[in-house]
C-alpha cells in the first residue's frame, strides 16, 4: 500500500514538472514572439536604407526641435509638420546638464508626434562634447536614461528612433568613443531595446577625424539586430560640395544607412555647403534634420527657422530648408505607417545652382500593357541649363513576369555624357550608359503587366540634346526599336566633376561644438620618425575628373602597432599635374614632387587608424596615379 501511494504521488509530481515545464515552454515562445514582433513591427535597417514598418523605404526630411529647454513649445510639433516635415529629432535630458524630462513627459512628446504624424528621433543632449567638456554626459549615463523610462518607449518602434546621445565626444581622446558607442548598443540591446538605435559621430558629431566612417561596419556589425542608423552633423567642416559629396559617398559605397542629422547654412566654425548637403542628401536617399526650429542662443541665432516660434515669421534660413532647392516641401514624404501612399520612386535629384527647380514628378504604373515590346522605356528631359540637363528615364514592363533586378543600357549621343544619378546605379562608358538595380534594392522589381520605375540622371552636353531611342533591359530589347551599340568604340568619358571643385581652402581648425563652444587649441606633439613596425598604406583615388583638372582623395592608412604624431607625405608625379588647392593638411610642390604635411587636427594617425587629405589640381595630357609614397621617410605600399 505505501509503495502504490508514492507511485501514484511520484506520477502526479511528474505531470506536476511536465506541465510546469510546458508552460515555461509557452512563455518563452511568447517571449520570443513578442521581440520577433517587436522587431519586425519597428523601423528596420535593409542594406543602407532606412525601411518603416510597412516595409516602405523611409528618408527623413526633418527638424531639430529643443524641447527640453522650451518644454512649453508644444505647438511646434504642429508647426513643423505645417512645413511639409515628415520627422522632427527632440532634444531631451537625462538630468546631467539640464532638467530631466520624466517618462510621462517623453510619453506625451511622443503622442505629439504620432498626433502630427511625425516620425520622433529622441535623443540625449547631455552628452555633446564628453571628453572637452567637462559637465557632459557618458553614453553609459545616456543608456541608463533610455532604460528608466523604457515602459513608454515600448510598443513605439515604429514611430521613435532612439539617438543614443547627442555628439558624444569632443575632440580629445577619441579613441574611447569605439568602444562606449558599442557598449552602450549592447547595454540597450541587453535590455530589450528592439528600436532602430541612431549613433552620432565624435568630433562634436563633424567626425573629421573619420572615426565613425572608417568603424561604421565595426559597429553596425556589433549590433545583433543588426539596426543601427549612423548620424553626421555637418557644419563647418563641410563648407565644400566635394568634402559633402566624398562623406556621402563613402558609406553610400559601404552599403551603410547614413542620416545628416543636424546642418545649418552658417555656423562659427565655418560656413556649410548647405545647397550641397542637400542635394548630395537627395541624389542618395540620406535623410536630413536641419537646426533647428527656434530658441537658438550664444551668438548663433541665425540658426533659427523662425523668430520667436512663431510659424508665420521664417527666417532666411528657415525658408531656405523648408522651401528651396532640394528642401522639406520639394522633397519630404510621409511615413507610410501613417497611411500615406509611397510614391513609386523618389521625386526629383538634385537642382543645379541658379537653374529653374526641377518639377519632376513619379510616373505611376501604366494599367494596361502599352505597345512596344517586351518593355517600353521613356527618357524625358525635365530641366535644362547651360551645358547640363537633367532627364528622367522610366522603364515598363509588358509582360506577365515580374522583372526581379533589372539593367537597362543605351547609348548618348557625342556630347553627352553622364554625371550622376539617383535611384539607379548609373556609369557610362564611351558612349554607352548602363543603369541598374539589384533584386533587393527598393527599387530593383518592375512589377508585371504595365509595371514600371523611374531613375534620374544629369548629363552635360555640347551641341543639341538627343533623346535615346534604343534600350535594351536584361538583354531584351525595348520599344520594338534596335539594341544599343553593345561595345563602346571610344575611350571612357571622363565628363565634368561630379560636384563643384572646392575654391578655397577649408578651415584650418577643427570644428566646434553645437551651437556654442570655441574651438580647442591644438596641442605641439613632436612627430614620430617612422609610421612604425608595420608599415603603411597610401590609397590614392580620384573623386572628380574632367578636361584638364580633377580632385583627388588620398587616404594614408598606419599598419603599425603605435600612433604615428606629426607626419609629412611625398610623392612624385608622372606628369605635369600641378596642385591647386588642398585641404586637411598643407603641402608644397617642387616641379613634379610633392610634400603635405598634417593639419593640426589629423596630426595623429592612431594604430591600425587612417587619415585623409584632399586636393584639386589641373593636368594636361595624361593623368597617371602616383605608386611611390613615403610617409615621414618610410616607402608605403612597398
Amino acid at each position: 500500500m505505501r509503495q502504490e501511494t508514492f507511485t501514484k504521488q511520484l506520477s502526479n509530481w511528474n505531470g506536476v514538472k511536465l506541465l510546469g515545464l510546458f508552460l515555461v515552454v509557452l512563455v518563452v515562445m511568447g517571449m520570443m514572439r513578442s521581440t520577433a514582433q517587436s522587431q519586425s513591427s519597428g523601423f528596420h535597417i535593409n542594406g543602407r536604407h532606412l525601411i518603416d514598418a510597412n516595409g516602405n523605404p523611409f528618408v527623413m526630411r526633418g527638424i531639430n526641435h529643443a524641447h527640453t529647454w522650451y518644454p512649453g513649445q508644444t505647438s511646434s510639433f504642429a508647426n513643423i509638420k505645417a512645413t511639409g516635415a515628415n520627422t522632427v529629432r527632440v532634444v531631451l535630458s537625462s538630468g546631467h546638464r539640464w532638467t530631466q524630462n520624466s517618462a510621462s513627459d517623453v510619453a506625451n512628446v511622443i503622442q505629439l508626434c504620432k498626433t502630427n504624424q511625425l516620425i520622433c528621433v529622441l535623443e540625449v543632449h547631455d552628452t555633446t562634447g564628453y571628453g572637452e567638456e567637462g559637465a557632459a554626459a557618458t553614453l553609459a549615463q545616456a543608456a541608463n536614461y533610455w532604460i528608466s523610462i523604457q515602459s513608454v518607449l515600448t510598443g513605439e518602434e515604429a514611430y521613435v528612433i532612439l539617438n543614443i546621445g547627442n555628439e558624444p565626444w569632443g575632440n580629445n581622446n577619441t579613441s574611447g568613443w569605439l568602444s562606449a558607442t558599442t557598449s552602450a548598443i549592447a547595454q540597450l540591446r541587453n535590455a530589450g531595446f528592439a528600436h532602430t538605435i541612431m549613433v552620432d559621430a565624435p568630433n562634436w558629431g563633424q567626425d573629421w577625424q573619420n572615426l565613425m566612417r572608417d568603424n561604421a561596419q565595426q559597429i553596425f556589425s556589433s549590433d545583433p539586430d543588426q539596426n543601427i542608423l549612423f548620424d553626421i552633423h555637418m557644419y563647418g567642416v563641410y563648407d565644400t560640395a566635394v568634402e559633402v559629396q566624398t562623406y556621402l559617398e563613402t558609406f553610400v559605397n559601404a552599403g551603410l544607412p547614413l542620416v545628416i542629422g543636424e546642418f545649418g547654412h552658417n555656423h562659427s566654425d565655418g560656413n556649410p555647403d548647405e545647397d550641397a548637403i542637400m542635394a548630395w542628401a537627395e541624389t542618395y536617399d540620406i535623410g536630413y534634420i536641419g537646426w533647428s526650429w527656434s530658441g537658438n542662443g550664444g551668438g548663433v541665432e541665425y540658426l533659427d527657422m523662425v523668430n520667436n516660434f512663431n510659424p508665420n515669421s521664417l527666417t532666411t534660413w528657415g525658408n531656405r530648408l523648408i522651401n528651396g532647392a532640394n528642401g522639406i516641401t520639394q522633397t519630404s514624404v510621409e511615413a507610410s505607417v501613417y497611411g500615406s501612399p509611397v510614391p513609386t520612386s523618389t521625386p526629383g535629384g538634385p537642382t543645379a545652382t541658379n537653374t529653374p527647380i526641377p518639377t519632376n514628378t513619379p510616373v505611376p504604373p501604366t494599367a494596361t500593357p502599352p505597345p512596344g515590346g517586351p518593355c517600353v522605356v521613356n527618357y524625358a528631359v525635365v530641366n535644362q541649363w547651360n551645358t547640363a540637363y537633367q532627364a528622367d528615364v522610366t522603364i515598363t514592363n509588358n509582360t506577365g513576369t515580374p522583372i526581379t533586378g533589372w539593367t537597362l543600357t543605351f547609348s548618348h549621343a557625342a556630347g553627352q555624357n553622364l554625371i550622376g544619378g539617383w535611384n539607379a546605379t548609373l556609369s557610362q562608358v564611351g558612349s554607352v550608359v548602363t543603369a541598374s538595380n539589384p533584386a533587393s534594392h527598393w527599387n530593383g522589381t518592375i512589377a508585371s503587366n504595365g509595371g514600371s520605375v523611374t531613375f534620374g540622371l544629369q548629363a552635360t552636353y555640347n551641341g543639341p540634346v538627343v533623346v535615346p531611342t534604343s534600350f535594351m533591359v536584361n538583354g531584351v530589347v525595348c520599344n520594338g526599336g534596335v539594341s544599343p551599340t553593345a561595345t563602346p568604340t571610344n575611350p571612357p568619358a571622363t565628363g565634368t566633376p561630379t560636384s563643384i571643385p572646392p575654391t578655397a581652402t577649408p578651415t584650418t581648425l577643427p570644428p566646434t561644438a553645437t551651437p556654442t563652444n570655441a574651438p580647442p587649441t591644438a596641442t605641439a606633439v613632436p612627430p614620430t620618425a617612422t609610421p612604425g613596425s608595420g608599415g603603411c598604406a597610401v590609397n590614392y583615388t580620384f573623386s572628380s575628373l574632367w578636361g584638364n583638372g580633377f580632385v583627388a582623395d588620398v587616404t594614408i592608412a598606419n599598419n603599425g602597432s603605435t600612433p604615428i604624431n606629426g607626419w609629412a607625405l611625398t610623392w612624385t608625379f608622372a606628369g605635369n599635374q600641378a596642385i591647386t588647392n588642398l585641404w586637411n593638411g598643407s603641402h608644397s610642390q617642387s616641379g613634379q614632387a610633392v610634400t603635405v604635411n598634417n593639419a593640426p587636427w589629423n596630426h595623429t594617425i592612431p594604430a591600425n587608424g587612417s587619415t585623409s587629405v584632399g586636393f584639386q589640381a589641373t593636368f594636361s595630357g595624361s593623368n597617371v596615379i602616383p605608386t611611390n609614397f613615403y610617409l615621414n621617410g618610410v616607402l608605403c605600399n612597398p
